[in-house]
Order: C-alpha cells, then sequence, then structure tokens
C-alpha cells in the first residue's frame, strides 16, 4: 500500500512524495514592472519546495487573459525571465513546479486591461459579481464573445505560454480548466451559449479544452502538461447543468490520448462518484483536491492516497500557512493558522513569514 509520504514518479520526475501544493492566487507580482515574477515569490515558492509537486499560482497567457490586479504573466520575454530565479531557487530546494496557465476569460473588468481592451468569453453573457481594482470592487461587465479567429489566437497563446514557461525554468504547465474561468466557461451551457462548432452539444463545448491541450502538448510535449478540472463548481457565477458525468466523462477520453502528465480534479460538494469513475477511466496520474466544506484539506485527506482514490493529494490554503507541510503532516502538526487578510496583496507578511518547525 502505498502513502502520501512515498516518493513518486511523474512523467519521469521524481517527485519526493505525494503532497502537491495546489495552485493559489497570492497577487505579488511586479504590476509597474509589467506583471513580472519577484525575488519575494522566489523565496515563497522555494520555502515550500518539500512538496512533491508546487502548482503555481494562476498565470495569464495574454494580456487579456489578466482578471486581476497583481497576479503574473508569461506572455513577455521579460516575464519569462522574471520567472527563472523562482524556478531555479525551488530546483535548489529539490522541488518540483509546474506553471498554471489561467486565462480568466469573462472574470475581470477593462479597468485592468490596457489599450481599451475588455475581457472575453464565448459568449456576451457577463457572470454575477463583483470584481478587485485599482479602483475598489466594481460589477462584472458583459464580455465580448469571442470570434472563430479570436480562438485560435487563444489557443495559440496558451501554446506560447507554456513555451515560454518551459524557457524559463518550470517542470510542466497546468492548464485551468475550472473555478469558471476560460476554459470551464466553454465548458459549461450557463456561459457558453454558441450556436457553431464551440458550443451547444457536449462535444462542441468540451473543443476548446482539447483544442487547448492539444495544441499545447504538441509545443512542449503531453508529459509536460496537466488539466485541471472542477466539475460541479459553481464559483464565478458557473452553471454547468445536469449532463456532468457526459461532458466530463468526453472531456476525459479526449484528453487521455494525449499522454498528459496528471489530471488534477477539483472537487465539489456531492461529487465523490464522478471522482471514482474521473480516476477509473483516466489513464495516467490523478491528482484530487478534496472536497472539505468549510474545513481546510487536512491529514485525514492523506488516507485518499493509501486508498487509492489518487495518486497525489493537493492542499492550498494549509501549504500557504505551512511551507514545510509535508514534515507537519508527517509529524503529526502542529500547524500555523492561515492569515485570510493576507491571501492577496501585500508584501512579505502573510506571505513568507510563516514559521517552519524547528
Amino acid at each position: 500500500m502505498s502513502t502520501a509520504f512515498d516518493p513518486y514518479e511523474l512523467a519521469g520526475k521524481r517527485l519526493a512524495n505525494r503532497i502537491a501544493m495546489a495552485p493559489m492566487t497570492r497577487s505579488r507580482a511586479d504590476a509597474a514592472g509589467g506583471a513580472t515574477a519577484t525575488d519575494l515569490m522566489a523565496t515563497y515558492y522555494a520555502q515550500r519546495a518539500s512538496a512533491g509537486l508546487i502548482i503555481s499560482e494562476g498565470i495569464q497567457p495574454s494580456v487579456v487573459g489578466q482578471g486581476y490586479p497583481y497576479t503574473p504573466g508569461l506572455h513577455s520575454a521579460e516575464q519569462v525571465e522574471s520567472w527563472r530565479p523562482v524556478t531555479d531557487a525551488v530546483h535548489r530546494e529539490g522541488g518540483v513546479i509546474f506553471a498554471q496557465l489561467m486565462h480568466t476569460g469573462r472574470i475581470g473588468h477593462p479597468s485592468l486591461l490596457p489599450d481599451g481592451l475588455v475581457p472575453v468569453a464565448p459568449s456576451a453573457v457577463a457572470a454575477k459579481g463583483q470584481v478587485f481594482t485599482g479602483q475598489g470592487m466594481l460589477d462584472l461587465t458583459t464580455p465580448a464573445e469571442l470570434t472563430e479567429a479570436e480562438i485560435a489566437r487563444t489557443v495559440e497563446d496558451y501554446a506560447t505560454a507554456a513555451r515560454g514557461a518551459v524557457a524559463a525554468g518550470f517542470d510542466g504547465v497546468e492548464l485551468h480548466g475550472a473555478n469558471g474561468y476560460l476554459i470551464h466557461q466553454f465548458l459549461a451551457p450557463g456561459s457558453n451559449r454558441r450556436t457553431d462548432g464551440w458550443g451547444g452539444s457536449v462535444e462542441g463545448r468540451i473543443r476548446f479544452a482539447v483544442e487547448v491541450a492539444t495544441a499545447v502538448a504538441e509545443a512542449i510535449g503531453g508529459d509536460r502538461v496537466g488539466f485541471r478540472i472542477s466539475p460541479g463548481n459553481t464559483y464565478n457565477d458557473i452553471a454547468e447543468g445536469d449532463d456532468l458525468d457526459e461532458t466530463y466523462g468526453a472531456l476525459v477520453a479526449r484528453l487521455a490520448p494525449l499522454g498528459l502528465a496528471y489530471l488534477h480534479q477539483l472537487e465539489a460538494e456531492g461529487q465523490r462518484e464522478l471522482v471514482l469513475r474521473l480516476r477509473k477511466e483516466w489513464p495516467g496520474t490523478f491528482v484530487l483536491n478534496p472536497f472539505t466544506g468549510a474545513d481546510v484539506t487536512g491529514p485525514e485527506q492523506l488516507e485518499l492516497v493509501e486508498d487509492g482514490t489518487a495518486d497525489l493529494i493537493a492542499y492550498g490554503a494549509m501549504f500557504l500557512a505551512n511551507p514545510d507541510l509535508p514534515a507537519r503532516l508527517a509529524a503529526g502538526g502542529p500547524y500555523n493558522t492561515p492569515d485570510t487578510a493576507s491571501f492577496f496583496g501585500g508584501d512579505h507578511r502573510g506571505y513568507t513569514d510563516y514559521p517552519a518547525l524547528g
């Protein structure tokens, strides 16, 4: 029987354990420097290099893909270069790090974008809610519907960003197809009202996700690509309807031949049956960020590796507050308490000043 503390081979990379650091937006990039990574970010990730796998915060693959202030990009030469100290720092500590590519789609605001750009989406359907901007909290606006030519350019943006990630020293990339962002918006009929080849039927709604994954796999190799999903997750006003099993079964079937490094599922409430089904149908490594309700993922979830539910377990807030989380889990604690006030934006406080054991 395997445990979460055993090493694991992930697409040719030896992971020290089966405990992953989930992607978490921290909004500490240098906005004045062009959404570049910083030395403080290098310290933050290096502190957490004892994770078997680090999945970075969401990184926008294009200018229009940015939906929040102070988030980093991978679409310029300066951004690519800025990530090299981060990946070098993680590798010096023996870690493995994938860059999560996150296009926010309709989740954003024109005030966050230059040159008169506006958020884009599969359809011109606004999400309910607000987003933080330099002008405070503002209502989400109606996005521009992507044309077929713009869809093709967006797919290429992902591939270009993936090449940039590899050039920056990342061990791979994770495509963010969850949490109500662009790829998820294409999957969900509530946000995808298209009647052309990228909408309507299940096959149409999964097409963009498959095209992005295919292009990125061709660009850097499938064994360097992970894919994150969150079936049944209503975050960011996503409405998926009652065909989750069909939609995600079809998506997994189309992704499987690409030889991707892993499938990463963020479990929504009541979706364990679907987790088990997709785990069975996925031919490779399966990463699970389990549903824990109001509680954070804790030591109790380690048994999901032991019973075979997942190959790796992803921890979010607990990794944020405990840079040496694998050691703490092995020792049974104690655990630092996450400071929610410092989750997004700020300086080193609540970011790199959480103490390690000893």
